[in-house]
């Protein structure tokens, strides 16, 4: 049976899930039978979850349009404005949505949201299906460094963290999700998620470190894992960081 040909051309950031060779450039994609557009641009190497826009030979379709010998398609990443009419949106994140579930490798990226006051679920065994599940029950984005997660089928709503480095996680995601104005500092634990809420130095002063009952006098406590926050030496440096993203 001879192969049929469509030409594709994945937009913007869409790019860093394909080789150089196919960047920012139209290119051919061979298959045969009747495919999915959907299992044509997974099979290329991108995840439903970053999509947001399909064109077909300027049509916005669903994902489980078939695609066809000689087709021309376009795929575009989150909130991509284009003048089509009517438009297909795939992509299930909402603006309000503000819960995370994050896999194993973003543990330090956990901790920063949690200081920006953004509800992320974590633990560092957490298995894939695990992530999944309490994912689709519980509303929540999954962020990961792992490409094949979030080709699961059943994933909604995810997004692929392309950097190693914290610093630039956190970019990405403020970026992706649009988080600027929704930071909350200072109301979520560190450590294990809760809300903390400000306590009298008097019922926490035998929890206390020696000589930091000396120097601080506001304190706040966690109301799940009771850890107890103070502004230490370490405040400036964390709302020199805030700063940047709030």
């Amino acid at each position: 049976m001879p192969l049929n040909c469509a030409i594709f051309q994945f937009h913007k950031e869409l790019n860093d899930f394909l080789p150089s060779s196919r960047r920012e450039k139209y290119f051919k994609y061979f298959f045969s039978g009747k495919p999915s557009v959907k299992d044509a641009i997974e099979a290329i190497g991108i995840p439903h979850t970053e999509i947001d826009m399909i064109v077909i030979n300027g049509e916005s379709v669903d994902f489980e349009k078939h695609i066809y010998n000689g087709d021309s398609v376009d795929v575009y990443p989150v909130y991509q404005n284009l003048n089509i009419s009517p438009v297909i949106k795939l992509n299930n994140f909402s603006q309000n949505t503000k819960t995370f579930i994050l896999d194993v490798h973003l543990g330090k990226l956990t901790r920063v949201l949690r200081m920006f006051g953004f509800d992320c679920l974590y633990e560092n065994d957490f298995s894939d299906p695990k992530i999944i599940d309490l994912a689709l029950e519980q509303k929540r984005i999954i962020l990961t460094r792992d490409i094949g997660l979030l080709k699961n089928k059943i994933v909604s709503c995810g997004y692929w963290v392309r950097s190693t480095l914290w610093t630039e996680q956190i970019k990405q995601v403020f970026n992706r999700f649009e988080l600027y104005s929704q930071t909350a500092p200072f109301t979520r634990c560190i450590v294990c998620n809760g809300i903390i809420k400000s306590v009298e130095k008097k019922n926490i002063l035998d929890k206390l470190p020696p000589n930091t009952a000396m120097f601080y006098n506001e304190y706040s406590q966690c109301q799940k894992c009771y850890k107890i926050y103070w502004k230490g030496s370490h405040y400036q440096k964390i709302l020199k960081i805030i700063e940047k993203f709030s």
